[in-house]
């Protein structure tokens, strides 16, 4: 007797599972099966409904292939599982090795599934849609090589469990509803709206382009062309593969940059020879002529000047970041970096004009270890931040903003003298040491050393627009 099976598009791993287990248990040979759902050219039979008397017993190796497996496009992964269970119950050699042509043919045919997978995980773009609830809404198009759109949600499910999403594929559609996930048959292309976080995102792409390690085939392999129409980033690539080769002459001029003539350690002798900074400067210009010369800890004594704020003296929202970098420190002006660029689109995606807001550090001065020629970024300790709290205060008083957005722990340990974590903390508005309210989320530093920063672009724009909003 022949039997044919039809596997749903849905819950596929689970139906399988159920259906070898009754075939097994009743000894139905793997020729006797058709998993097509055709029956072949005579007429077939359904599985019986009940579990048969007999008991197979296979390793959990085999279960793991299985989940991956079984999500391959290829037509016969289904039979192929169950003849490898079969041969495992019957003790057939070993059809899990890759000495093995099934176990290596299996074996294939997972790698593939979890390379799609990870391929999902990279390249799906969620566009934010309107929504009517209080949950922020998503939706995204994608279109994997394998039915790989149930297995590969779950990731999604975790990491962006406070909103509502859809993923739309050829075949599937996963909804992610309140808290929970469903999947429905596959509908036509979302007409998905531009999104304001793109830009920031291209900013981020672009800083981190290396000219000088370009592999165009390990590029393709890692992001293949056919996924290229859904990644606002690609649109980049050309120009800045058409530009790589001037790009790595003009870091081999440049070579590393060199810290300004008489910017060299400036030692304790002389600094004690400097006029003491007033106790308290009577305008915000007076009080940078005072920063200019402080000394209340040992930064001082490396970086090459102190970085004072810039922007609007009366501006409603001031934004204060960890302490200046490389560049800041050599330019004297704040957020002039990569992360300055990664904020100021950021700032621009919001409408929050640069010139309309005050940008300061929590620390004025560079802190870094040399490395060779170059100087490698530290984040500063408590107590560097305290004892340039004193201008930060400052700074509070002087501009006197509705609200401060806090990048970053060092900047919100400034404002709030509250240390605790991040994740816990981003988003939230807290009660600043100055009696103002102080929001706080992501440096844009950070943003620049995360794999995939998209949810922590789309926190520091969310904050950006919830200050602009506040200074209107």
């Amino acid at each position: 007797m022949s039997y044919a099976v039809t596997l749903p598009d849905h819950g596929t791993l689970d139906s399988w599972r159920r259906a070898s287990r009754i075939a097994i248990s009743h000894q139905i040979a793997p020729e006797a099966i058709d998993w097509t759902g055709q029956g072949g050219l005579f007429a077939a039979a359904d599985l019986p409904q009940e579990i048969g008397p007999h008991r197979a017993h296979v390793p959990a190796s085999f279960l793991d292939l299985a989940k991956s497996a079984i999500w391959h496009k290829s037509p016969d992964r289904a039979a192929l599982l169950y003849q490898a269970l079969w041969r495992l119950d019957q003790r057939d050699g070993d059809p899990l090795s890759a000495a093995d042509p099934l176990g290596r043919r299996l074996q294939m045919l997972a790698k593939n599934v979890r390379r799609d997978i990870h391929k999902m995980h990279a390249f799906v773009r969620f566009r934010e849609m309107p929504s009517d609830t209080a949950r922020r809404c998503f939706a995204a198009w994608f279109e994997p090589e394998h039915h790989t759109l149930e297995p590969g949600t779950p990731f999604f499910a975790k990491r962006f469990g406070d909103m509502d999403w859809m993923i739309a594929t050829p075949e599937l559609t996963a909804h992610f509803e309140n808290g929970k996930l469903r999947f429905g048959p596959a509908g036509a292309r979302p007409d998905l709206p531009d999104d304001a976080s793109e830009s920031l995102w291209a900013t981020y792409f672009t800083n981190i382009f290396n000219p000088a390690r370009i592999k165009l085939d390990a590029m393709r392999s890692e992001m293949p062309k056919k996924y290229w129409k859904n990644l606002p980033e690609t649109a980049l690539i050309p120009a800045m593969l058409k530009d790589a080769e001037a790009r790595v002459q003009r870091m081999r001029e440049a070579g590393s940059t060199p810290a300004r003539p008489g910017a060299a350690a400036i030692s304790t002798r002389y600094r004690a020879a400097m006029p003491q900074a007033p106790e308290l400067p009577g305008s915000l210009d007076a009080a940078r002529e005072a920063a200019l010369h402080c000394r209340r800890c040992g930064l001082c004594e490396k970086a090459t000047q102190t970085v004072w704020g810039m922007g609007a003296p009366d501006a409603a929202v001031m934004i204060v970041g960890e302490q200046p970098g490389d560049q800041e420190d050599l330019e004297g002006r704040p957020f002039v970096g990569p992360a300055g660029q990664v904020l100021h689109q950021a700032m621009g995606a919001a409408g929050v004009d640069p010139g309309q807001a005050w940008l300061t550090n929590a620390v004025k001065h560079f802190k870094f270890a040399p490395r060779g020629k170059k100087r490698i970024h530290q984040s500063p300790d408590r107590s560097e931040i305290e004892h340039c709290r004193w201008w930060l205060g400052l700074e509070l008083g002087f501009v006197q903003p509705k609200l401060t957005v806090a990048l970053g722990a060092s900047a919100a340990y400034a404002l709030t003298g509250n240390a605790g974590l991040m994740q816990d903390r981003q988003g939230k508005v807290e009660q600043g040491l100055h009696g103002g309210p102080v929001l706080v989320t992501w440096h844009p530093s950070y943003i620049l050393r995360l794999a995939d920063p998209a949810a922590a672009c789309a926190d520091l724009l969310a904050a950006l627009s919830k200050a602009q909003a506040s200074a209107n």
